[in-house]
């Protein structure tokens, strides 16, 4: 056993039932967590197909001084990125169909 000296400092009648309230306490705040930070998961339990809750997905936009992507429509599979200072870049998504023609 690795930690056997623990319990000539703590006995096992008080160490062990600590430990376990310790985890039974802490799966529960990761539970509670889950539960109210998500939508989908209220959707999964009452049986509804995932999606169809209330919310709605958020964009979050990057602070400044941080490299910007935007996707340009048009069918072309083609990023535009803008640097923080300003100089932009084009970029292109290529499949991997393309990639396996390549080879």
């Amino acid at each position: 056993m690795n930690n056997a000296k623990m319990w000539l400092v703590v006995k096992p009648t008080v160490g062990v039932p600590l430990f376990l309230s310790a985890v039974a306490v802490g799966s529960f705040a990761v539970h509670v967590a889950v539960l109210s930070n998500t939508s989908w998961v209220a959707d999964f339990l009452s049986g509804k197909p995932l999606g169809t809750g209330t919310a709605a997905a958020a964009l979050v936009l990057p602070e400044d001084g941080v490299a910007k992507a935007a996707y340009i429509p048009g069918g072309a599979q083609e990023v535009l990125i803008t640097m923080p200072d300003g100089t932009t870049a084009h970029a292109v998504l290529q499949t991997s169909e393309i990639m396996a023609a390549l080879d």
